[in-house]
């Protein structure tokens, strides 16, 4: 335990946002009797104001005091100066006044750090606003004043207050384009809170602008379902409304692009155009949105398959899908027929490096990576052969991500960098039906169709290619 020095006062830390705890001079007091919980806790709720005995009597007894109540809360305050220390609560008519500085108390230093934020989110400072908010919710352990009758109005006051500030949190974040992160905070919120239709309408939205049009329609589906059975109402206009824009693929749903400093130099997107029509690839899309999207899974994703399968397909069908997440540029090499080097200069080139590229590899790669060290980026690298050529081209931000498409399996890139993998089959007979069908189905006819499905077994580019040979012969125009 830390020595106080004399003649300096003690240092209190009240935590009441959970279990109610009192450290004093960075030790943690014992804290036991009920009663005297109850009114330390309603008289730290009221720091700095007096509190009345009436007041202390109705947090303690909730309407069921005895007559000796007024002596029994003049003993517990007697104790509590005891163990606190003289000084920390007075005698004030009529009743008691517990003096302490707002910062020791997080009640008090959660609704100071709330206030900050709505100042800097009503100047535009988004980013400040929400590391305010992220800072004020870091304080909470737990739900206050669980088992305290006469503090059940202060308890749920105190959860209202957390709830709008974890709304207003994560409204900011999807605003801020950070839709996939904050997913899974949602659905928890959601399971927490059922009737909060604000929270219901962000996770749609952030579920629409992932790209996961149907889940944010099955969440509106599911949010009706439930109020009609337990209170019997529809959703509200605003969730309705969010409701018939996704359907139309409003673009107001879309976030604007992030404003740009102004660099001189326009944003690298150099994705190849997208291989049209695209067909199924469900589960593939989705396990890249989960694994790209997330906060905590490695930055590298590598897509496995045979040649021809539709690796390069998948990977440029989902950056383009996602482009909006990656405000500071997509990157976008072959690495069928070079180096990493090459290939490293004309990224840096990309990137804005106007002065001369080191030759050095070690100093281009640290030049790189600082260029990308505080970026939300994302690099394509098509027809890698060996983790060699991926490696150096790794970005160093956190927030970036990487689709590497290889034949190989890249073990070693996976070992050495936590990547995750995906190993691409054939179009299951349905989607290939559904392509064929879509490239010479109305001009040839069905057994043109079941032609391609059967020879092509699946392979996309086998498919594709058969197709262009049929219309050739055929004289048709290309689909």
């Amino acid at each position: 335990m830390e020595r106080v020095a004399p003649g300096r006062a003690p240092a209190f830390e009240f935590q009441v946002l959970g279990p109610l705890t009192v450290v004093k001079d960075g030790a943690e007091l014992a804290m036991s009797a009920n009663r005297e919980l109850v009114i330390l806790a309603s008289l730290l709720l009221n720091a700095n104001r007096v509190m009345s005995v009436e007041r202390l009597v109705e947090a303690v007894w909730a309407g069921s005091a005895p007559r000796s109540a007024w002596r029994q809360v003049a003993i517990c305050v007697s104790r509590l100066r005891r163990t606190l220390g003289a000084g920390l609560i007075e005698t004030s008519s009529p009743g008691y006044l517990l003096r302490a500085s707002p910062a020791s108390i997080d009640w008090l230093r959660f609704r100071e750090l709330v206030a900050r934020s709505r100042g800097h989110a009503a100047a535009g400072e988004r980013e400040e606003a929400v590391l305010l908010l992220r800072d004020a919710l870091a304080l909470w352990r737990g739900q206050p004043f669980e088992d305290i009758r006469g503090l059940r109005f202060d308890a749920a006051r105190m959860a209202e207050s957390r709830l709008e500030a974890l709304e207003t949190c994560l409204e900011l974040e999807i605003e801020l384009g950070r839709h996939h992160q904050v997913i899974p905070e949602l659905l928890a919120l959601v399971a927490e809170s059922p009737f909060r239709e604000r929270v219901r309408a962000q996770l749609m939205l952030a579920q629409y602008r992932a790209g996961r049009r149907a889940d944010a329609l099955r969440t509106y589906q599911e949010t009706r379902r439930y109020l009609l059975e337990q209170i019997g109402l529809e959703p509200g206009p605003a969730l309705r409304r969010l409701h018939e824009q996704i359907l139309r693929d409003e673009s107001a749903l879309m976030r604007p692009p992030a404003p740009r400093p102004a660099t001189g130099r326009p944003v690298p997107s150099q994705l190849p155009p997208q291989v049209l029509p695209f067909v199924g690839r469900d589960r593939e899309l989705a396990t890249l949105d989960t694994i790209l999207g997330s906060a905590r899974a490695p930055g590298a994703m590598v897509l496995c398959g045979a040649a021809g399968v539709g690796k390069t397909t998948l990977a440029v069908h989902w950056a383009h899908r996602q482009a909006d997440r990656f405000p500071d540029g997509q990157l976008y090499a072959d690495m069928s027929a070079t180096g990493p080097a090459p290939v490293m200069d004309r990224f840096l080139r990309a990137l804005g490096v106007q002065e001369e590229i080191p030759a050095d590899p070690a100093e281009k790669l640290a030049l790189y990576r600082s260029c990308t060290a505080r970026t939300r980026l994302l690099v394509v690298l098509d027809g890698a052969e060996d983790s060699d050529q991926v490696l150096p081209l790794l970005p160093g931000g956190p927030d970036c991500r990487v689709i590497v498409t290889s034949a190989n399996p890249l073990d070693d890139l996976v070992a050495r960098q936590g990547a995750n993998r995906a190993f691409l089959q054939p179009l299951a007979d349905d989607a290939a039906r559904h392509l064929a069908d879509l490239l010479v189905g109305g001009a040839l006819g069905p057994q043109a169709v079941a032609d391609l499905v059967v020879t092509s077994r699946g392979n996309p580019l086998s498919l594709r290619l058969g197709a262009a040979r049929l219309r050739s012969r055929a004289g048709q125009p290309a689909a």
